[in-house]
């Protein structure tokens, strides 16, 4: 997998408070810190998707649910988010 820009990113810092690229154990933390890494434009989606192997619906779920309810509602035991 190709590293994303480093220009954008600013700091190497930034890169590293994301998840390693082979994550599969999801927590709470680890998805609000992709959410928040795409909207600071550390990544882009396309990127954050093709680097974690997300589908753009999975990603936009997360981001949905942190607007919603924050970090609990990233939680994997949270009740399944009803279509609104």
């Amino acid at each position: 997998m190709r590293a994303p820009r480093l220009a954008r990113i600013g700091t190497a810092d930034r890169l590293a408070e994301l998840p390693p690229v082979t994550t599969t154990h999801w927590t709470t933390r680890r998805k609000a810190a992709v959410v928040a890494a795409v909207r600071a434009s550390v990544l882009t989606l396309e990127e954050a998707c093709g680097h974690y192997q997300l589908s753009v619906e999975e990603f936009t779920s997360w981001r949905r649910l942190v607007d919603r309810h924050g970090l609990p509602g990233l939680r994997a035991t949270r009740i399944q988010e009803s279509p609104l």
